[in-house]
């Protein structure tokens, strides 16, 4: 049986794997979480394309995405993450990738997973999202407002509405897969 796919996933294979295997699919793991939050705000401003295609230079450079130890990068750590052309050099998306590692943890100090912080804004279930043929996602929802909102007041960077939106699609809170 094929796999429909949206137009965007249709571009090239690397696409077609992301959409086959990745996208769209319920995530409940705080590691995958944080690496695909941090490859959103990323994404701002690029091709999630461009992204995707960096994403083991972004897995190394940011150890693995590893929670704690990408918290505990210091000044040193950016000043080389800077320097490294296998990933996107922008120094603030940089800081809020650390940034938010470090409330992360924080969270879970508190006795928080990240997982059931971002996953209480569902009720704990994805959203069903169905769309028309050729019809393009909403750049942002109420629930990414409200998401959006709340992160930001508990101190994470670089989580706007629109970049939340394509993390709650990405990460299955919000189920827009053609059937």
């Amino acid at each position: 049986m094929m796999t429909k796919r949206p137009q965007w996933a249709e571009k090239t294979p690397e696409m077609q794997n992301y959409y086959d295997n990745y996208w769209g699919f319920p995530v409940h793991d705080d590691y995958l979480l944080f690496e695909m939050l941090s490859l959103e705000l990323f994404q701002a401003g690029l091709t999630w394309q461009t992204i995707w295609h960096r994403r083991l230079a972004f897995e190394d450079a940011f150890l693995g995405f590893n929670v704690e130890k990408v918290a505990a990068m210091t000044e040193k750590d950016v000043e080389r993450l800077c320097a490294n052309a296998k990933i996107i050099r922008n120094r603030r998306k940089i800081l809020a990738v650390i940034n938010n590692a470090r409330v992360i943890c924080q969270l879970r100090e508190n006795g928080t997973t990240f997982n059931d912080y971002i996953w209480q804004f569902m009720n704990g279930k994805a959203e069903r999202l169905i769309l028309s043929a050729g019809e393009d996602l909403p750049a942002q929802t109420p629930a990414s407002q409200r998401l959006s909102k709340q992160m930001r007041n508990d101190g994470f960077k670089f989580v706007g509405p629109t970049i939340i939106y394509s993390f709650m699609t990405a990460v299955g809170m919000v189920n827009a897969r053609l059937e």
